[in-house]
């Protein structure tokens, strides 16, 4: 077993926890639980299967829940893993950190994994872009920058590295659950991207200005970028036409088409038409949106 301690963020989470749990033993020498008051038999399970739970009050804020974590669990170990509930690592991810972990040199403060989505119990392997995410920390080596979407960990000090195997995101809510997040997070995105236009929002942490995100990050908010200067509308009908057929999603049948139809544009297209929305109602008035957003979507920002 590893000096790891993995922590994991949960509201009614009776569906994922166990598999979330069971995942993280395999390579974990503690599970912490930051619980915001479940209401199912999250703590129950989680408990029953060797994990500590720590309750704070959720706050709409990701980051900040997961910085409360990192400043208030008593962890004692050298790395921390962030890991979601609904996320498990594939068999070969756990054997490559079993091989590589121990011989890091100490410049080495995080280690950046691929990213993997099921969704309708299939693993979406054509159609997608690739996702790297920074999940596994030197312990006080780093913290999670706050923002409204698109949050990462960033290194305070050292260097990251690139391990081979993915880890999965597979949630076993129905689809209409899925619907519904994505819904809620439509306007947090149109916010990200009317920020990027306009920059109206001062940054929650300053300190993540001191530091570097990794190059996988960096990358991934250029392309944000590019992707925010393009047209309203027409930008999500690209992206869903690049993803299915140029990136060969429609060879994945009915569960293909969906995923890249629902979250390539569909999703897309629901944030382009909050964007509007905004707009048409505040013009280029940054104040106007601020209340219009306090107002419509009790967004305070």
């Amino acid at each position: 077993m590893h000096s790891i301690s993995t922590v994991i963020l949960t509201y009614n989470e009776e569906k994922h926890i166990a598999r979330c749990i069971k995942s993280a033993l395999r390579f974990s020498e503690a599970i912490f639980l930051v619980d915001s008051f479940s209401t199912d038999q999250t703590v129950h399970i989680a408990e029953s299967l060797g994990a500590k739970v720590f309750q704070n009050k959720w706050e709409n804020n990701y980051a900040k829940q997961l910085n409360w974590g990192l400043e208030n669990l008593p962890i004692q170990t050298e790395w921390v893993f962030r890991l979601d509930a609904d996320e498990y690592l594939d068999d070969h991810l756990i054997e490559e950190i079993d091989q590589k972990l121990p011989s890091l040199e100490k410049g080495i403060s995080g280690i950046i994994f691929e990213r993997k989505m099921i969704f309708l119990n299939k693993l979406m392997t054509y159609g997608m872009l690739q996702m790297y995410m920074l999940r596994l920390f030197r312990y006080r080596h780093g913290f999670c920058e706050e923002r409204w979407m698109d949050e990462h960990i960033v290194l305070t000090q050292g260097k990251s590295v690139n391990f081979d195997g993915y880890f999965v995101d597979h949630n076993l809510n129905p689809l209409g659950w899925w619907v519904q997040k994505h819904n809620n997070y439509a306007i947090r995105e149109a916010v990200d991207l009317l920020n990027l236009e306009y920059q109206f929002i001062v940054p929650k942490s300053q300190e993540a200005l001191q530091y570097e995100l990794s190059a996988e990050a960096e990358s991934k908010r250029n392309k944000k970028k590019k992707y925010a200067n393009m047209p309203l509308f027409w930008r999500s009908f690209i992206y869903f036409v690049y993803r299915y057929f140029f990136k060969l999603g429609f060879v994945q049948g009915k569960e293909g088409f969906l995923w890249h139809f629902l979250q390539g544009w569909w999703y897309r297209t629901l944030v382009d038409a909050k964007i509007y929305e905004i707009k048409k109602a505040c013009g280029g008035d940054t104040v106007k949106m601020k209340q219009f957003l306090a107002e419509n979507y009790q967004i305070k920002v």
